[in-house]
């Protein structure tokens, strides 16, 4: 593994910690603030976003594993190195801001951040299939 993944890897595992405590977060919201029980929009985006953010969180640790053995320019593998983890900031925050007020029925502009959060994702995995397959 380069150093600059070996890097990456140690700060992806210090930040997987704060996902855990944003799921005892929503369970503490869930069984303690009554506005939240109340609003199944924003428990929906809510668990999307802790969702995503796990997921994405250990999807970059995965990434991580293979784009040093890529056939690609280093300036796209530093690309493919942080587009995941990106995606793992900008999609949970969409989801999260989206719905900040506690009695929101609808998302609000925040939303469009998850496409933003989407397009980056899609590009650092194609890129890093396409540099695995040449």
């Amino acid at each position: 593994m380069s150093p600059e993944s070996r890097h990456l890897a140690g700060i992806l595992l210090i930040a997987i910690p704060t996902v855990v405590y944003g799921g005892v977060s929503i369970l503490r919201l869930l069984i303690n603030d009554p506005r939240y029980q109340n609003n199944p929009l924003r428990q929906d985006l809510w668990r999307a976003g802790h969702a995503h953010a796990g997921v994405l969180l250990v999807l970059s640790l995965l990434v991580l594993r293979y784009v040093d053995e890529a056939n690609l320019s280093e300036g796209m593998k530093w690309f493919v190195r942080e587009s995941i983890p990106a995606a793992a900031i900008l999609l949970p925050i969409a989801f999260f801001l989206s719905v900040l007020k506690p009695d929101a029925t609808k998302p609000n502009q925040w939303i469009y951040l998850a496409y933003v959060g989407a397009v980056v994702l899609a590009a650092g995995l194609l890129v890093l299939g396409i540099g695995l397959i040449w």
